[in-house]
């Protein structure tokens, strides 16, 4: 636009600057030079038209940014609240943790004063007799029956405590070893909510930066287009100045011009004076703005959506097609109606969400589709395949590879888009992991 804007102002000024003075000369002269302005103005009003083309372009763009800007802040907006959420999640896990360790504690004291029983009994049977005292032997050495009663519900209740002991002592163990799994899992879970909320933090910034060269660019397109206009505007009023001073130089001439066909011709009738008078060619009442016709603009017809057929790679690798410049990356994003609808995705969502399209129900995080389909080198890659990248963590991200060193995903600088991931920042990243769903 600026290009245009130059070569407009150059055409126009050098035009304008043949008719800066304008010389007494007869009025075929004027009549030339007023023509000739008559034409740069209706090139002016042309140039207007096709401005007020561009304005309208550029405000059908200012409404698709503004959705885009509105779509980028409700997303930072929903970030920033999931990562208030992770921060109270990572607070509430480490409360849980602490609660185990506790109950940990206490669990193994109990089986470290049971170890102590065991071994106190040990000890007191190894005394008596340097043996361990049968239970047999004990219900032999009964001299009566009602001793033999005795010692048989003596032995008994040895046995069931020794019983109880032990099954408390190994269900103390199993406790023990949950809990402890417990824990590991809890803080594993810890550990990678922090690894997420970090990454969050990374896509906010992006996401910001993104909003801000969004707004620049809306600022920039405006700004042209208002000088340009104001320019023209500039212009057309100089030309339309000259124009009215030719054209008061001609009814003057004209003036002068009967005047002296008075004088010379007294005798001629008042009629061929009136004659004379009405066929002088542009009268003073001739108004330019009759002259020009303005361009309307021109609509250009709606373009049609292809259709794809359902059920095949085709299917998804087009899906996204119609998001592209008008969504926006939100973590969690792509996994509800009203996502979908306002073109709402982070990555795996909308890898599951394209190939849903298709039929064929996918996982909607990236783990879980680290494990589904099969896995091809990178050598063998084809359209529909999924490939995955090293960004915040590992596998941080996914996109579906559309062929030509390309993948089409929602990225979180630009919502769902394609990119090249044969060199820069994808090249980098892009960790050879592929996996074929079709």
């Amino acid at each position: 636009m600026k290009k245009k804007l130059v070569i407009l102002n150059t055409t126009l000024m050098l035009g304008l600057g043949a008719f800066t003075s304008i010389p007494s000369v007869d009025a075929a002269s004027l009549h030339s030079q007023k023509q000739e302005i008559q034409n740069q103005r209706l090139n002016v009003q042309s140039s207007l038209s096709k401005a007020d083309i561009e304005l309208t372009a550029v405000l059908e763009e200012r409404v698709r940014l503004t959705a885009q800007i509105n779509r980028v802040m409700q997303a930072i907006n929903d970030n920033n609240n999931l990562i208030k959420k992770t921060e109270n999640d990572i607070i509430t896990t480490k409360a849980e943790v602490e609660q185990l360790k506790t109950e940990i504690a206490e669990i193994q004291e109990r089986i470290d004063k049971r170890n102590e029983i065991l071994k106190q009994r040990a000890v007191s049977y190894q005394e008596n007799g340097n043996s361990q005292i049968g239970y047999v032997e004990v219900l032999l050495g009964a001299t009566s029956f009602g001793d033999f009663v005795e010692r048989v519900g003596a032995v008994t209740k040895i046995v069931q405590a020794d019983q109880d002991i032990i099954a408390q002592h190994d269900a103390d163990k199993k406790e023990i070893e949950e809990k402890k799994l417990s824990v590991e899992q809890k803080l594993t879970n810890l550990e990678s909510m922090k690894t997420e909320l970090v990454g969050m933090q990374a896509q906010l910034g992006e996401q910001k930066q993104q909003t801000n060269e969004l707004e620049q660019e809306l600022n920039r397109k405006e700004n042209e287009i208002a000088a340009l206009k104001a320019d023209l505007k500039i212009q057309d009023s100089t030309l339309a100045a000259k124009e009215l001073e030719i054209q008061t130089r001609l009814a003057a001439s004209q003036k002068v011009e009967v005047k002296h066909h008075t004088v010379a011709q007294a005798n001629t009738s008042s009629s061929t004076v009136k004659n004379e008078t009405s066929n002088t060619p542009n009268s003073a009442s001739n108004n330019v703005s009759n002259n020009v016709s303005v361009e309307a603009p021109v609509k250009e017809a709606p373009v049609k959506e292809t259709p794809v057929a359902k059920g095949n790679v085709n299917t998804v690798i087009n899906a996204g097609n119609k998001y592209i410049g008008n969504s926006v990356y939100v973590f969690g994003g792509g996994r509800t109606a009203s996502d979908i609808a306002n073109g709402r995705f982070d990555c795996s969502g909308f890898v599951s969400w394209a190939y849903a399209q298709a039929g064929v129900k996918l996982p909607a995080y990236t783990e879980s589709l680290k494990s589904v389909g099969r896995q091809v080198p990178t050598s063998d890659m084809k359209p529909g395949d999924l490939v995955f990248f090293d960004t915040y963590k590992k596998d941080g991200h996914v996109g579906i590879y559309i062929g030509g060193g390309k993948f089409i995903g929602s990225q979180s600088s630009t919502g769902v888009s394609i990119a090249n991931m044969s060199s820069g920042y994808w090249k980098n990243t892009f960790n050879g992991r592929v996996v074929r769903i079709f």
